[in-house]
């Protein structure tokens, strides 16, 4: 299975709604504070256009900006 990242910042809803479904399916995955590491951060704006669009989700090379929960799993079984 491919590694799953999940880009975030704090406050972010749609992020935290986002990695509780995933839970709640069994999707285990790697979350990353865009805040807390600026570095991480370029990986978001390189994926969205220069915005830092969160959550962004990496699934192996792929990158997908704000995505529900169902794209991410489609995205896990295209891998």
């Amino acid at each position: 299975m491919q590694p799953v990242t999940i880009y975030w910042r704090p406050m972010c809803g749609y992020c935290e709604q986002l990695k509780d479904a995933l839970r709640a399916r069994g999707v285990a995955f790697t979350a990353v504070d865009i805040w807390a590491d600026r570095d991480r951060a370029e990986v978001v704006r390189a994926a969205s256009g220069g915005d830092e669009i969160v959550p962004t989700v990496q699934v192996g090379d792929r990158f997908l900006v704000n995505p529900s929960v169902d794209e991410v799993e489609a995205a896990l079984a295209a891998a």
